[in-house]
C-alpha cells in the first residue's frame, strides 16, 4: 500500500489536518528523489497528484482504483518477461464449410461472435491487458474489438502483418474442390517444402513465418514486461509456435477458433510457451469447431 503510506507520511505537508484531499496537497511528486525510484511508478504518482478535488476520505472507490493501477504498475516492473496472449479469431461460415479464406475478408458468424464474447469474458477476469493487436481482416479485428471492449475499452491496433497466409488460387475453394480444379495449387499446399509458394500470388510457409514473427517481435519490443493480446489466424499462430519448436509448427496440432495460446518472452530474448490451444472458455457456452482451416495441410 505504497500510496497510503505516502499520503499519510510527513512527505505530504497538509494545509488541513481534517481534510486528506489531494487537491490541498502542495507536494510535487516530481521532487521525489528516492534511489532507484521506478519511472513508471513516478508517472502514476504524478497523474494522481494532478487529480483535482480527489478526497481520499470520501472516495474509497476511487482510491481502490488508483491502488489497482499502482499494483499493476509494480507488477509490470517486477515481471521478468513479456506475456503475449495469442488468440485465433472466432468462427466464420467459411470455417464451418471448410472453405479456404487466406486474405479474403470473411466476417464472423453468430457462433464466432459468441466464441469471441466467451474468450473476452475469460480475459476480463485475468491479469490486466495493456494493449490489443489484431490482423486487419474482419474476422480477427471484430474478435479483437469484442475482447478490447470487455477488457477496459482498449483501442484495437491493426497490423496487416498479422494476416493469414496469402493462399493464392486456393482462396474461396475447399480442399476437395481445389484437388479437382487446381491441382497445382492443391499440390503446393500439400507440399512439405517450406519455400513452396502457392500459385496465384500465394506465400510460402517461410514467407509467412518471416512476415508474422517479425510483427510479433516488434509488438513485444513495444511492451516489455507487459501483458498484451494478439488476435490473428491459424496459419500465423502455427508460425508463432515455430519460434519455440524446432518442428516449425508441425507439432502444434489443430488451431481452434478463439483458442488461447500464451507466449512468454524473457528479457534475455528467450521464447517459451506457457499455454497452448486452451478453449476451456467454450466448454459451457458454444461448440468448438474442430475442422477450422489454419493455413496449412494439417489444419483440416
Amino acid at each position: 500500500m505504497i500510496l497510503k503510506h505516502f499520503c499519510s507520511s510527513e512527505l505530504f505537508p497538509r494545509q488541513s489536518s481534517t481534510s486528506p484531499s489531494c487537491s490541498v496537497l502542495s507536494f510535487d511528486f516530481r521532487s521525489l528523489s528516492f534511489p532507484r525510484f521506478p519511472i513508471s511508478l513516478g508517472r502514476s504518482l504524478l497523474r494522481i497528484s494532478k487529480m483535482a478535488d480527489f478526497d481520499f476520505s470520501r472516495a474509497e472507490n476511487n482510491f481502490d482504483d488508483i491502488m489497482k493501477e499502482m499494483d499493476e504498475e509494480m507488477e509490470s516492473l517486477n515481471r521478468k518477461y513479456t506475456e503475449i496472449v495469442v488468440i485465433r479469431h472466432g468462427e466464420t461460415e467459411w470455417n464451418a464449410d471448410g472453405r479456404i479464406q487466406g486474405h479474403l475478408d470473411v466476417e464472423l458468424n453468430d457462433t464466432g461472435r459468441r466464441q469471441a464474447a466467451a474468450v473476452a469474458e475469460r480475459l476480463s477476469k485475468e491479469p490486466t491487458i495493456s494493449a490489443v493487436y489484431s490482423s486487419d481482416l474482419k474476422r480477427a479485428y471484430n474478435t479483437a474489438e469484442i475482447i478490447a471492449s470487455r477488457c477496459g475499452g482498449l483501442q484495437v491496433i491493426k497490423d496487416p502483418d498479422l494476416r493469414e497466409r496469402q493462399l493464392g488460387d486456393l482462396q474461396g475453394l475447399t480442399l476437395t474442390e481445389a484437388a479437382k480444379t487446381n491441382v497445382e495449387a492443391y499440390n503446393a499446399i500439400k507440399s512439405s517444402k517450406r519455400d513452396k509458394e502457392i500459385p496465384g500470388g500465394g506465400e510460402s510457409l517461410d514467407q509467412l513465418y518471416q512476415r508474422c514473427t517479425m510483427a510479433l517481435r516488434n509488438i513485444a519490443s513495444e511492451h516489455k514486461g507487459e501483458r498484451i493480446v494478439v488476435v490473428t489466424h491459424g496459419g500465423v499462430i502455427r508460425s508463432f509456435h515455430g519460434l519455440v519448436s524446432s518442428s516449425h509448427g508441425w507439432s502444434a496440432g489443430k488451431i481452434l477458433n478463439t483458442s488461447v495460446n500464451i507466449f512468454h518472452l524473457s528479457h534475455k530474448g528467450k521464447w517459451t510457451i506457457k499455454t497452448w490451444g486452451d478453449v476451456s472458455h467454450l466448454e459451457q457456452t458454444t461448440a468448438v469447431l474442430e475442422s477450422g482451416f489454419g493455413g496449412d495441410k494439417l489444419s483440416g
